[in-house]
Order: C-alpha cells, then structure tokens, then sequence
C-alpha cells in the first residue's frame, strides 16, 4: 500500500520521538523575524543556531521535527529552476533529527538505515553513503569513523561506501563557527543498480535523499579547527523528494503533495489537465538548447510553476511577510509576478486567480502547519492585491516584449536590447529574471551588460542626488559632511547636556542653497545654520522619532537648535545664531530642551501600540512607518483591509492598559548578535542595525 505524504511526514516524526526519546519541535516561521540578516529560513538548524553557537543552552538534548524552508534570493537561490525540472521548489519541507550534544555518529547512521529499510522498506541494494575523505591542502583527516560504523552498525553493501570531497562532505556554518564531516545517503535509481560511479556526479538516476552532518569542530578567526566541547548531529531530508521515491515517482510534482493544487489550478483556470511533461532539454535531447517548446510542455511548466509558486507565497504571508519594493518583499513580489505571467501566457488566464488557489493548500498542508488556518483570508487578499497590481501593466509589458523580441530576431542575432529590458524592469516592473526567462522560451538572450549598464547609470544617478543631505532647512553638500568627519552620539542614550567641539557650519541662504564657512569664518546673529559638532547628546530624526531641540551655548554664544538631522556619520544640528559668532574648532556646550522627555514618552508608546496590532490583528502587522514628536505618535503598517470598530476598541484598551500599569521602561546598549537572542525581539530585514 502507497503511504501518503501526510503518514510519510508522520512516520518520519514518530520513529524519531516514539523509538528514539527525541522531542518534536514545531516548525519556526519561514520569515525570520530574530535574524535580519536572512532572507529566509532555509535549512532545518536556522532555530537552533544559537545552540550550536554555544549562546543559548539547549531545551533538550535531542529534537525531531519538519520545518518550512524557502531558497529564493541570497546564497540559496532555487527560483530560476523551478518548473523546469522534476524537484526544484522554492518552498519545501525539510526532515530532520538533531542531538545537542547527545548522541553523536553510531545512533544517527543506525537510526537513519533503519528508518529507511525497516520502517519504509527501501532497497538495500540500492542504498549508497558517503564519508568524508579528508583534505591535504586544509589538514582535516578522514572521517574513517564514520565509514567504519557504515561498515559495522549497518548491512550495507561495503562497496556502496564511498569517499566524498570538502565540497560534498564537509558542513560549514560560516568562514567561522561550528563545522564538521557529513554523510550523505544516495539511492540509486538505474535499471540495473549500476549507479555506483555516479554518487555525487550530479546525474538525477542517482540521488541524494538525506544528509548526516556531524558538528565535531570549530574554525576560529585564523582558519584553524579545534575540537567542540559538546559534538552534535544536524541532519536534513527533502520532504517531496522521499515522497516521491516512496510513492514510486519520478517527479516531485507526480505526488500527492502537488495532486490537490494542480486539480485547483485546473478547477480556476479552465486549462487542461496537468500532463507532467518536461522541455526537450530537461529530457537530454540534443540540439534542443534553444528550440522553442510545444505549447502543451509549456503549459505543464507553467502548472509547477504556479503550484510552486503558490505554496511559497501562502506559507511566507501567513507567516507575516508581505510583498514589497525591497529586500523579502521584493522576492516575493518576484515569485508572484512570475506565476502571474506563466498564467496570462500558457494557461490563458488574464483574470486574478492564484488567491483562489490559498484554500487547496490550506486544505492539504493545515493539519501539518495549523497555522495556515489562522487568517487564508488575509493571504488571499494581500496576493489578490499583488494580482491587480501586476495585472494593469502586464499586457502592455507583453507587448513591449514581443516587439522587442522581434527586433531581437531580426535585427540583433537573437538578442534583445538592453534598453528594452530595462524598460520592461523600471516601467512595467518586470524583474529581469522574468524577462531572461520569457526570452530563453522564444530561443533568445538578453543583453545583460547594456541592461547592468543602464541599472549602474540609474543607481549614479541616485547616488548623486543622495549625496547632497536634505535637510528642512535645505541641501547641505557632501563634501562638507565628508570633511567634519564622524560625530559620536552614544551620550544621546545617557545625558542632556554636555561640551564638544564645532568641525563644521554651513550658512543657509534665503533660497536654501547652503555655503560652508571658509577657515576662519564665523556665523553671526540671524544666520540661519547647520553646525556639526564631534560629539553630541541630541538624537537625530530616526526610526519615525523627530530630531531634539534645544541650544548650542557658552558665556558669549548662543545658538537656537530647532532641529536634528542626520547625514551618514554626521549629526547636524539645525537652527538660528541667536548671539555672538561661531566657527570651526570653537569649543561650545550642547544642552537638549525638554521636548525630548514628551517625545520619548509617546516613542515607547508606538511600541506599545505596535505589540497591541500584532496582538489583536496577527503577527502579520509590519511596521511600514512612523512620525514620534512631543504631541502625538503615527503609526502605519501593513493590514489588508480597514480595522472595524470592535478591533480598534480592542487595540485601543490593551495600549490604554500598558500605559496605566506604569510598567518600567529598560534600555540596554549590547551588541547586536546578542540582542537578536533575545526573545520577542522584531528586527524589520534590511533595516541597518548599529
């Protein structure tokens, strides 16, 4: 009897917590919301990093669970193939077993030799694995350990051991960190198990299905490797790749995990059925490179590509992310776009229609992940928006496209324009991957160098126009910041007052060109000015809070602070030469007005009210923007649709009941890996963290 992949996700977790004592921890979100520096979660250790990185003390000492990846952007990048072939995905599951140092290499290959022969029955004369072979060059030993215990706590053929390199066999977390051997398990999938040669060869007849990775060692600063105190075991399994080998497939997409989306595409859509057929180049036939495909194979492309690209949408929106202009957002932005697109062209759909596919995944993957059955709503109204969106400027896109690509062909060898790429990026916003791959379909390239060209002249220009600091008093040019150097502004966090010295002024004119002070001038009374000091205790307008207010002072000097900017390193302080004169290297005392105290007050408020969002609304709530000053806080974020009533009341009372708790207000400067450990904290991704 064929297991189902729910009873295969299943069976992988009970061997594990029911046999071998592990403890089955819920998948983390695939937004990582802890770790700015990450696109998304993309491997089954990112929640346990802390744990191998010896900053947090491990809840128990073995774990099992399957936790949601997506691998689009950044180093991890599977987006260009997907739909192409029978396994790449954007979102995926992965399996995996963890000891935080408990057991280590006997018990993780005994256990998973098991797992596969007894528990799922596999072929054992299909099974291979590798061990590491070692490194002359980087002085790492062999791991003979591990090919012993193959050879001994396994009947594994002793032929199918086989050495592997650093590139195949050796797990890094980083230039620096926790590393050690791997050993991956391969099954051989030709004919005859002739296969043996073809491990880690990249050939599909023989594929990896589960990788043991054995964390024994740490690379310090200088490169060397030193013995961990505590030795652990990370290992991962492609969820829809053991599907499909269990459930006798050749294809990912042949399996029920992708059955149910594929029967909702067809249900919305109208197109014919779902036929599994792949390019002639994915099927090895020669000369087919750059043939133009038959619009039925594109069609089956365009089904994995939609089912795909559905799933990774509906598993990123429910876990908070949204479609934006940068950073995640903008990945997902890209996805969505992509299916749209294979959905206008091969499945004829020019309507909105991939929100209506957020149900059939809800239906099969919410026993699993219950949290896709929090709010599908809310996910299919932030990607029907995306559809509109997309969809005015689509068709016009299309038709910038098919004249440019005729022109390609007949005039240009095959090759379109760098200029009209970039047109169809800055105004019809088609990434260039999307126009590279609707190009490659018609046997076309792209002229990546003139369209990098014409992206590196937008990015000057930007530049240019960055360089001069806006200020509400006017530009301050950036020669001027540049020559005042950095100011330190850390006493912003511990006083009011204090003394610095003047690097820099610049005289603002009437019409608000600015003029910086030769050596040796001064401002006088009624100048209006910005004055750069190398030290200040005045916060400058950031993170939606306004710029101090207050004064610049001495015995014969006074100078009117109405505002605080910041430009790169410098902080300005902007305002009107009340008394006496100033000029660079003069020594003057700084001195914050009270403003400061209100405005601070309703910035800890803005927090309060963006907890109650989350609270009442979902974690979905992102922060999109703020304005904090003495009077009042404004906040925007991310929602989909107006709140009604009773959740602004219930907003409203949860803020009203923080404020009226009194509760202490802490503030403590660590460095910023540390403060991504503490627990609760949000860190908006591309957002520069001191």
């Amino acid at each position: 009897m064929t297991r189902t992949s729910a009873q295969i996700r299943q069976d992988f977790i009970e061997f594990f917590r029911q046999r071998h004592a592990h403890h089955f921890v819920p998948s983390s979100p695939v937004v990582p919301h802890e770790d700015p520096t990450l696109l998304f979660t993309n491997a089954g250790m990112n929640q346990f990093k802390p744990y191998f990185l010896g900053l947090q003390k491990p809840r128990w000492p073995r774990a099992v669970n399957t936790q949601k990846c997506i691998r689009a952007g950044g180093k991890h990048n599977d987006l260009d193939d997907v739909g192409h072939d029978t396994y790449h995905h954007t979102f995926f599951e992965m399996l995996g077993n963890w000891s935080f140092g408990d057991y280590f290499k006997r018990e993780a290959i005994a256990w998973a030799w098991e797992l596969l022969t007894e528990v799922w029955g596999l072929d054992k004369t299909r099974l291979h694995a590798t061990y590491f072979q070692g490194d002359e060059a980087e002085g790492l030993e062999p791991d003979l350990e591990a090919r012993d215990l193959w050879a001994s706590v396994t009947d594994i053929d002793p032929t199918h051991i086989h050495p592997g390199s650093k590139k195949d066999n050796f797990w890094e977390m980083g230039e620096t960190g926790p590393c050690g051997p791997c050993s991956e398990i391969h099954i051989d999938l030709t004919e005859d198990k002739s296969g043996g040669t073809l491990v880690n060869a990249g050939d599909a007849r023989v594929m990896e299905i589960w990788n043991l990775v054995f964390i024994q060692f740490n690379r310090g600063p200088d490169g060397k490797l030193s013995p961990l105190p505590a030795r652990h075991v990370d290992t991962g399994m492609g969820f829809e790749r053991v599907t499909a080998l269990l459930q006798g497939k050749k294809s990912n997409y042949d399996t029920d995990v992708f059955a149910p989306i594929f029967a909702a595409i067809q249900a919305v859509t109208g197109a014919p059925a779902y036929g599994g057929r792949l390019e002639a180049k994915e099927q090895g036939i020669k000369g087919s490179k750059d043939q133009v495909e038959d619009p039925a194979v594109m069609r089956d492309v365009a089904y994995r590509v939609i089912a795909d690209h559905a799933r990774c949408l509906t598993f990123a929106l429910t876990d908070g992310a949204v479609p934006d202009r940068e950073g995640r957002g903008y990945v997902l932005r890209r996805i969505l776009r992509r299916a749209v697109r294979y959905g206008w062209q091969y499945l004829e759909t020019h309507e909105p229609f991939i929100y209506r596919l957020v149900p059939s995944i809800v239906e099969t993957m919410g026993a699993a992940f219950p949290e896709l059955r929090s709010n599908p709503q809310r996910v299919m109204d932030l990607i029907r928006e995306e559809e509109d969106s997309f969809g005015r400027t689509l068709e016009r896109g299309i038709e910038l496209f098919e004249k440019a690509a005729a022109l390609a062909r007949e005039e240009h060898h095959g090759v379109i324009r760098g200029e009209d790429a970039f047109k169809l990026h800055d105004t019809y916003g088609f990434p260039i991957d999307l126009t590279e791959i609707m190009a490659a379909e018609r046997g076309l390239r792209v002229d990546i160098g003139e369209y990098e060209r014409l992206m590196e002249q937008a990015r000057q220009r930007a530049r240019a126009a960055g360089k001069l600091a806006e200020t509400r008093f006017g530009q301050v040019p950036g020669e001027v910041i540049e020559h005042a150097g950095p100011t330190y502004d850390r006493p912003k966090y511990e006083t009011d007052r204090l003394v610095a010295t003047v690097t820099a002024a610049v005289r603002f004119e009437g019409d608000g060109t600015a003029k910086a002070l030769a050596p040796g001038e001064a401002l006088s009374p009624g100048d209006r000015a910005a004055i750069i000091t190398d030290r200040t205790c005045f916060y400058a307008e950031q993170g939606g809070q306004i710029g101090d207010a207050g004064r610049i002072e001495s015995p014969e000097i006074r100078f009117d602070i109405e505002d605080t900017a910041r430009a790169g390193e410098a902080v300005l302080h902007l305002g009107t030469m009340v008394q006496g004169h100033i000029s660079a290297g003069q020594t003057v005392g700084l001195v914050v007005d009270q403003r400061r105290t209100l405005t601070k007050k309703n910035h800890t408020a803005t927090h309060v009210l963006n907890w109650a969002l989350r609270e009442v609304l979902g974690d979905h709530v992102q922060q999109k923007g703020s304005l904090v000053d003495q009077d009042k806080t404004r906040f925007d974020f991310s929602q989909p649709r107006p709140l009604t009533a009773d959740e602004l009341a219930a907003v409203e009372r949860l803020v009203n009941e923080r404020i009226a708790a009194r509760l202490p207000v802490y503030d403590k400067y660590v460095p910023q890996q540390q403060a991504l450990q503490i627990h609760g904290l949000r860190a908006v991704f591309g957002e520069k963290y001191p």
